[in-house]
């Protein structure tokens, strides 16, 4: 009786009626590859087991409208100084090719192939920038 079971078991066997699948491996998080969808959950899930707070923000909250009103009023008149200075330097026509100097910035503009190219260089502590504008 062994002897049958083991024989149609072999039988069945050899003829392709087992079933399996393969094992493939598939990231859950997005940054490795893993679906996008899932990157609300993950964030969610992380922001929920998050115990660290920002001591700041309690303390961004608590300014008074007559606070956030004054700051809002420095910003908006130190932009204007910097807008009238800009046009006191580089005219209406705005920026054009050259070299300027602003205090310790030194400025230097020229064209490129890759754009407008304009180096900040301040001689005080020798600190560099470049910016470039495409055409």
């Amino acid at each position: 009786m062994k002897s049958i079971v083991i024989t149609i078991f072999l039988i069945f066997s050899v003829y392709g009626l087992s079933f399996g699948q393969d094992l493939v491996y598939r990231p859950t998080n997005p940054a490795f590859g893993g679906d996008t969808f899932n990157y609300q959950w993950l964030l969610s899930s992380a922001e929920a087991q998050n115990k660290f707070t920002d001591p700041d923000e309690a303390s961004r909250d608590e300014r008074s409208d007559l606070e956030r009103f004054t700051e809002s009023l420095n910003n908006q008149l130190l932009n204007e100084i910097s807008r009238s200075l800009f046009n006191d330097q580089f005219g209406e026509d705005g920026l054009t090719e050259g070299t300027f100097s602003f205090g310790s910035l030194f400025i230097e503009i020229f064209p490129s192939g890759e754009g407008l190219v304009i180096n900040i260089l301040d001689t005080n502590t020798g600190d560099q920038s470049q910016v470039i504008i495409p055409n």
